[in-house]
């Protein structure tokens, strides 16, 4: 039986609580982003690393979305819930401005 593959937009979210938000155009079960393991490592001690559970949600998906819209809805994604944010998320795109108010 053909399936029509999903293009989705996902939340990771990690044991401290932050999270990542990325999009899969191929609706892979198995896939859970590419934010850096580098950064992610810096979070967690040896002993937590030993016993780690991640979720993954998803937050949008659609069957007809060409990959520019499923981008543009990612970015949405991560600007709304401030997974750019060092102390939120582990996205690093685009870049996280702290906003001050004068």
């Amino acid at each position: 039986m053909a399936t029509h593959r999903m293009k989705v937009v996902y939340k990771i979210t990690y044991p401290n609580g932050k999270i990542y938000v990325g999009k899969d155009l191929t609706d892979s079960i198995n896939y859970f982003g590419s934010a850096s393991d580098a950064l992610i490592a810096l979070d967690f001690t040896r002993e937590q690393r030993r016993d780690f559970t991640i979720r993954k949600e998803l937050l949008w998906e659609s069957g007809t979305a060409t990959d520019q819209e499923v981008s543009a809805k990612e970015l949405e994604f991560i600007l709304e819930l401030r997974a750019n944010d060092p102390s939120i998320g582990y996205n690093r795109w685009p870049k996280f401005v702290l906003q001050t108010t004068t």
